[in-house]
């Protein structure tokens, strides 16, 4: 790996924590009222997203759907069977009842997501058009209309949202 490509790969992730962290900024300001501050938020990861994904072009990370639904399949997977066990086993031992709440909430919605991943390679085999719903709580993500409550984290259909 050349300097620039370390470069690259530094910046990328400087650029998607941005992104996530003025997101959950944006989310505070508006639970606070402050609505024109969460808008700048807003706008700030809106930018900065698009720095981590020019980032990710000149890396070559992104390849034509299919690659990517099968790296992405392959990444949900791993998260969930490799990475998220040990952390619950550590937030456990810890006593850091958040993190166990957090990581399992990640991990079994992680698992969805991949199957949702290999749901959307048959989709595209066959151009068939769905609707995602998203749980605002866990991350959780439905193929088609929300359920009554949600399977990872009990939340109520009107925690779900739509996305285009």
């Amino acid at each position: 790996m050349t300097k620039t490509e370390g470069n690259l790969y530094a910046a990328f992730v400087g650029e998607a924590k941005a992104t996530a962290r003025l997101w959950g900024y944006a989310l505070k300001a508006e639970q606070e009222g402050y609505e024109q501050i969460a808008k700048l938020f807003r706008a700030i990861s809106a930018a900065e997203r698009i720095h981590a994904v020019s980032h990710l072009r000149h890396m070559k990370v992104i390849g034509d759907t299919e690659d990517n639904l099968e790296k992405s399949f392959e990444s949900e997977k791993s998260v969930s069977e490799n990475y998220y066990p040990a952390f619950i086993q550590q937030a456990d031992e810890d006593g850091h009842k958040g993190a166990l709440i957090s990581f399992s909430h990640a991990r079994d919605a992680e698992e969805a997501h991949a199957g949702l991943y290999k749901k959307a390679m048959a989709h595209m085999a066959v151009e068939e058009d769905t609707t995602y719903q998203v749980c605002s709580v866990c991350g959780y993500v439905v193929d088609g209309e929300a359920p009554d409550t949600c399977p990872v984290c009990g939340a109520p259909q009107d925690r779900f949202f739509a996305v285009d």
